[in-house]
């Protein structure tokens, strides 16, 4: 069916949303096109779209679609699910308790239990709430830092974690099944579902506070915190209080606001996002600023330091992190000796000679912190090993799985304790990370976003893709050891001239290891219109780093950008 053709049904339709009915009768031919010729996929982070009609685009009717086919899905996969039932959450972007009640509504038409938050939480309480309720499945409607403009829709399997890809193919087999997605039936059983809040609060936090290693340390010092309008402001201020921290909110962003009116940006990777806070921040003499994203599952910071405040790295803030847990646990006696470190294969190298000193395995997975989720649940199950960390470069970290997704209100803890520990010493995190610099080496990493919208944008990074993918590149200042094509699952040795298996689910990364534990990885975004480009350095000083990672961009960005 051409594009045009499913606009028709769409514009046919006599029931269709008045809001939907009038975007769609103002479409040019092109928006026709962009919004009708594919349809929304499943990405790292689930299913994310920009708001408004067409296939292509997140709606009422895509959602329904969505939430029938992970519901016949989830009825395949035990006798009892129905019982079991789902637990749903959202955030605080358009349509999202719209999108939450819906899903609510189509699933326990199928007869299913529904456990409902009465209000807007947190991803990670999200995942929690699927193993608290011992539930089959859980629904999170977030599109997490994307623009306003976006929503989202992410999936949980019974241990609260995000549908890995073999998962996730079956539910998305079962949604291809469903021809007629506006008759979908939603208006059975609604006495099934529970609405759920402070109980569940209280226990998520209870356990969250499990990961606190040395309360007794002095908390001297001010923070400032920002939830960027989002699900953080519902306890991330008071669980920090009730520990014993002076925090300060950032009250014009303490708002459920779905424009984000009151921050120039909803993403804490863009330093845009902290101006409003560090301006609080210097006014009180704050030594930190937390900024959580608007789902609550990453947490991006800027620290005092000689005057200046200096904003961390995803990667920084975790190598950090678990510097401070490795070595604390390790004096505490409670490190275990079967310990596992997750992390990613875009993420920075440092965490993993930081694990290797302790004597702790590494294992890296795929982006998506789904990823990181499984291997938790496969300590979990097989007793091959104890969970300690897991990290992604993008902001987001585990310190324990009682959730198996990123946690902002766990790294919000851990950060403000390493922090109070190096205070104890005359040190801020800045020091601190330099302390940790000297004695590992000066890793740096960067990454480059190239915006790449709509049909010929996605044409434009297949063709990026097929470049590299079958072209032997060649760099002028860096010798390139092996090439990873995770989407063919082939290793090349380029130093031997072999090749190996790559143990990882196919995905559409290239990565590049090159001398000097130097990297660089090419990777389509799955949740936005972009080329994503990583890079990893490591230098002898923090000038040596700096150069290395600019040399580096410019070589590789120079082959990228002369593909048409």
């Amino acid at each position: 069916m051409t594009y045009l053709e499913k606009a028709e049904l769409w514009k046919k339709n006599s029931n269709l949303e008045a809001d939907l009915k009038a975007e769609l009768d103002k479409m040019d031919d092109n928006q026709l096109k962009e919004a009708f010729t594919n349809d929304l996929e499943f990405g790292t982070g689930g299913m994310r779209g920009i708001l408004g009609a067409g296939t292509n685009r997140l709606n009422v009717y895509v959602v329904m679609k969505a939430t029938l086919g992970f519901g016949r899905y989830l009825l395949t996969k035990s006798p009892v699910a129905q019982a079991m039932g789902v637990a749903i959450s959202h955030d605080n972007r358009h349509k999202s308790v719209e999108f939450a009640r819906i899903s609510a509504e189509v699933l326990t038409t199928l007869g299913f239990r529904v456990f409902l938050f009465e209000a807007l939480r947190p991803t990670p309480e999200l995942s929690y709430a699927v193993r608290n309720f011992k539930c089959i499945g859980g629904i999170m409607i977030t599109a997490s830092h994307n623009p306003k403009e976006y929503n989202g829709y992410k999936i949980y399997d019974e241990t609260g974690c995000q549908l890995v890809p073999k998962d996730a193919d079956q539910v998305i087999a079962e949604i291809n099944k469903i021809d007629d997605y506006f008759n979908i039936d939603h208006s059975k059983n609604h006495n099934l579902i529970y609405y759920i809040g402070k109980d569940v609060d209280e226990k998520y936090i209870a356990d969250v506070k499990k990961i606190i290693l040395r309360p007794n340390l002095k908390k001297d010092f001010k923070l400032v915190y920002t939830p960027l309008h989002g699900t953080g402001q519902v306890f991330a201020p008071q669980v920090l209080q009730s520990v014993g921290y002076d925090v300060v909110p950032l009250a014009c962003q303490m708002t459920c606001d779905p424009d984000f009116s009151g921050v120039k940006t909803s993403n804490p990777e863009n330093k845009e996002a902290y101006d409003e806070a560090i301006e609080l921040a210097r006014k009180i003499g704050a030594k930190i600023v937390l900024a959580t994203d608007p789902d609550a599952d990453r947490l991006g910071i800027a620290v005092e330091h000689n005057g200046e405040y200096v904003l961390f790295t995803g990667n920084q803030t975790a190598s950090l992190v678990l510097d401070y847990i490795l070595k604390t646990r390790k004096e505490l006696n409670t490190l275990p000796k079967d310990g596992y470190v997750f992390t990613t294969n875009v993420s920075s190298t440092l965490p993993i000679a930081i694990a290797e000193k302790y004597g702790l395995k590494v294992e890296i997975t795929l982006t998506g912190f789904k990823f990181i989720g499984e291997k938790a649940r496969e300590m979990e199950t097989t007793g091959r090993g104890t969970y300690v960390f897991g990290f992604e470069e993008s902001y987001g970290c585990l310190v324990s799985d009682c959730v198996r997704d990123k946690d902002s209100i766990q790294a919000i803890l851990m950060l403000c304790e390493t922090a109070a520990y190096y205070r104890e010493k005359g040190m801020d995190l800045v020091d601190a990370l330099n302390q940790v610099y000297e004695e590992y080496g000066y890793y740096k990493e960067g990454i480059t976003n190239i915006g790449l919208a709509g049909l010929e944008g996605s044409a434009k990074i297949r063709r990026i893709m097929d470049f590299f993918r079958s072209t032997e590149i060649a760099l002028k200042d860096f010798k390139i050891l092996a090439k990873d094509d995770v989407k063919l699952g082939v290793k090349y040795d380029l130093v031997n001239d072999k090749t190996s298996k790559i143990n990882l689910p196919s995905s559409n990364v290239i990565k590049y290891y090159l001398d000097d534990n130097m990297w660089f990885v090419l990777r389509p975004s799955g949740t936005e219109p972009k080329l994503k480009v990583y890079y990893g350095v490591k230098g002898k000083t923090q000038a040596d780093a700096d150069s290395k990672l600019a040399l580096l961009e410019k070589e590789v960005l120079a082959i990228v950008n002369m593909i048409k």
